[in-house]
C-alpha cells in the first residue's frame, strides 16, 4: 500500500469532496435539530444557540486532535509506514477517552453555574443546563469518531467518510422527529429529546465506520491490534498530546471566544440571539468546502513533507484555494439571491426573517474570506508547527473579542454590525499565517 500523495487538482478535488459530504451531513443534522426546536418557539431555538455553542466547544477540543492526529498520521503516510499508523490511531483513541472523561467532568460542575450567572433570561439558562447534562454524554462517542477522521483523511481513505455520516444524520432526523414531539409511540421529550437523538445518531455512526474500517482490512493493514504490541505507548501518547494540545487550545479559544459573542448578542434579546444561531447554520453548512480544503490543506502538506517535496508546499496552497474561493463565491451569491428560502425554514415568520437578512449579508462576505484564510492557516499545521497555530489563534481572538465588546456591550451597535467582527476575525488570521508559510521558516520542522 502506497500512501504517498500527488498534488494536482484531481488529488485535490478527490480528497476535498468526500470530506465535504462527510462535514455536510453533521450540519444537516444539527439545522434539523434547530428547524424542530424552533417549531417549539423562539425561547428553544434561542437556547439552542447556547447549548449548541457549548458542546461545540467540546467538539472543537476533539477537532484539535483530529487535526493534530491527521497532521502525524499524513507524516508517516508520506514517508510510507503504515504500521506506525498504527501506532498513532490505537494511542490516540485511549487520549481521546481520557479528554472525553474530562469533559463530562467539567460539564457537571462547572456549567450549571456558569450559565446561570452570564444569561439573563433564567428560563433559558434552566433549559440550557437540563440539556447540556444530557447532551455531554455523546462526547466519548464523538471523539472516537473523530479518531476515524483523521485515520481515513490522513491516509487518503476520505471516500469511506460518508457511510457512518449518512446513517448519523438519518438516524439524527429520525429521533429529532420522533423524540421532540413524541410520534410513533415515542416519548414526547421537548428541548430534551434533540439532546438524545444526537447521543443516538452519534453512536449509530460510530458503528457503522467502524464496521467499514474492519470489512476494508484497514484494521490488519495499519496493524492496529499486533499481539507483539503494547497497547499504550507512553512515547506515542506524548508525541500525539505535543503535537495536538496546542491545536485543542487554539479551537477552545476560538469557539470561547464565539460563546463570550453569543452572551453578548443575547444582551440584546432573545430575537438577536435566535437570528444568530440561524447564522452559525449558515457559517455550517455554507463553510463545508472550505472546512474540508482546509482539511485536505492539512494532510496534503503533511504528506508531501513527509516525501521530502517542500518546494511543492506553497504551490500546492494556491491551487487549493484557486478552486475553495470559486466554490465558496457560488454558495455566497445563491445565498444572496434567495435568503428568505433559507430563514423560511425556521417558521419564524417575516419579522425574523427581516432581521435576519442584512446579516447574512454580512456573513457572506465573511464566507469568501474564510474560504482562504483557513486553508493558509490549515497549511501551518501540516507543517507541524502547532504553536505558531495557536500563536495566531490567540492574538486573532483578542482582536475580536476587544472588536465585539465594543461594538455590542460598550457601544450597544446593532447586531449586525457585531458580525463584522467575522471580517476582523478572518482577516487577521489570515494575515499572520500567509506570512509565516511565505517566510519559509516551517521547512526544517521534523514531527
Amino acid at each position: 500500500m502506497d500512501l504517498r500523495l500527488d498534488t494536482g487538482y484531481k488529488q485535490i478535488l478527490g480528497m476535498a469532496l468526500p470530506i465535504s459530504l462527510a462535514l455536510l451531513v453533521p450540519q444537516i443534522n444539527f439545522i434539523t435539530n434547530n428547524i424542530f426546536l424552533g417549531g417549539l418557539g423562539e425561547t428553544e431555538l434561542a437556547s439552542a444557540g447556547i447549548t449548541g455553542v457549548y458542546y461545540l466547544i467540546f467538539a472543537v477540543i476533539g477537532n484539535g486532535l483530529n487535526n493534530g492526529m491527521q497532521a502525524l498520521i499524513s507524516r508517516r503516510a508520506g514517508q510510507n509506514l503504515p504500521k506506525e499508523i498504527g501506532k498513532l490511531f490505537v494511542n490516540g483513541i485511549w487520549v481521546a477517552l481520557g479528554i472525553a472523561v474530562i469533559g463530562i467532568a467539567v460539564t457537571y460542575i462547572l456549567a450549571p453555574y456558569v450559565l446561570r450567572t452570564v444569561i439573563h433570561d433564567q428560563v433559558i439558562a434552566r433549559q440550557c443546563i437540563d440539556f447540556l447534562l444530557i447532551r455531554i454524554w455523546g462526547l466519548p462517542l464523538l471523539y472516537l469518531y473523530v479518531m476515524r477522521n483523521a485515520l481515513l483523511v490522513g491516509t487518503n481513505q476520505t471516500r469511506l467518510l460518508v457511510w457512518g455520516t449518512l446513517a448519523e444524520a438519518l438516524t439524527n432526523i429520525f429521533l429529532d422527529y420522533t423524540l421532540i414531539y413524541g410520534h410513533f409511540g415515542f416519548p414526547q421529550l421537548g428541548f430534551n429529546g434533540a439532546a438524545y437523538a444526537s447521543i443516538i445518531a452519534e453512536g449509530t455512526g460510530l458503528l457503522v465506520i467502524y464496521a467499514v474500517i474492519h470489512l476494508r482490512g484497514l484494521h490488519r493493514a495499519f496493524g492496529f491490534f499486533q499481539e507483539d504490541r503494547t497497547p499504550v505507548s507512553g512515547d506515542q501518547i506524548r508525541l500525539i498530546l505535543v503535537q495536538s494540545s496546542p491545536l485543542i487550545l487554539q479551537y477552545c479559544i476560538s469557539i470561547v471566544s464565539w460563546e463570550f459573542f453569543y452572551i453578548l448578542v443575547e444582551h440584546h434579546g432573545s430575537r438577536a440571539l435566535a437570528v444568530s444561531n440561524t447564522m452559525r447554520n449558515i457559517f455550517g453548512i455554507f463553510g463545508v468546502f472550505s472546512w474540508a480544503f482546509a482539511s485536505t490543506t492539512n494532510s496534503m502538506v503533511s504528506n508531501i513533507i513527509g516525501q521530502g517535496r517542500q518546494e511543492e508546499v506553497i504551490p500546492l496552497i494556491h491551487r487549493i484555494i484557486r478552486v475553495s474561493i470559486t466554490l465558496s463565491i457560488i454558495l455566497c451569491v445563491a445565498l444572496n439571491l434567495w435568503p428568505e428560502w433559507f430563514f423560511s425554514m425556521y417558521s419564524q415568520g417575516d419579522e425574523f426573517i427581516a432581521e435576519a437578512i442584512p446579516i447574512v449579508r454580512v456573513v457572506s462576505v465573511a464566507l469568501i474570506m474564510m474560504s482562504f484564510s483557513t486553508v493558509w492557516l490549515n497549511a501551518v499545521t501540516g507543517t507541524g508547527n502547532t504553536v505558531i497555530n495557536l500563536t495566531i489563534e490567540f492574538i486573532t481572538v483578542v482582536i475580536y473579542s476587544i472588536y465585539v465588546y465594543t461594538v455590542l456591550e460598550h457601544y450597544r451597535l446593532s447586531v449586525t454590525v457585531g458580525w463584522m467582527s467575522e471580517w476582523v476575525y478572518w482577516i487577521s488570521m489570515f494575515s499572520m499565517a500567509y506570512l509565516y508559510m511565505k517566510s519559509g521558516k516551517w521547512r526544517n520542522k521534523v514531527i
